[in-house]
């Protein structure tokens, strides 16, 4: 889980949400979100993510990219797309993913 939220991003800019279903501790699985976390901070235009999972194995990330061109490179980063392969082979059970443009955004933080 990500442990503060992202905010302060100037709209207009591009979210992918990644609701998945997988087992709470799938071997490799650890170290393959580590190199992702990784490799998606090198791309240009890349904003932040924020991740739950809930103790029944759906999770959600939401990850922000300035436009959609920074989101494609990160779609089509080919470590990105052989993490994506195996996943489906070995970890996950389900999962789904929307792109949207953001026109609005506001937060709170209590201080």
């Amino acid at each position: 889980m990500t442990p503060k939220l992202v905010a302060g991003i100037e709209p207009p800019y591009y979210t992918a949400v990644f609701t998945s279903v997988r087992p709470d501790a799938p071997e490799g699985y650890a170290e393959t979100s580590a190199r992702m976390h990784e490799i998606v901070q090198e791309v240009p235009g890349f904003l932040g993510y924020e991740s739950a999972r809930t103790p029944g194995g759906i999770g959600i990330t939401v990850a922000y990219f300035r436009d959609l061109e920074s989101l494609d490179s990160w779609r089509l980063d080919t470590e990105h797309q052989a993490a994506k392969a195996h996943g489906r082979e070995h970890w996950y059970e389900s999962y789904s993913v929307h792109i949207g443009r953001v026109e609005r955004s506001y937060g709170f933080e209590r201080e």
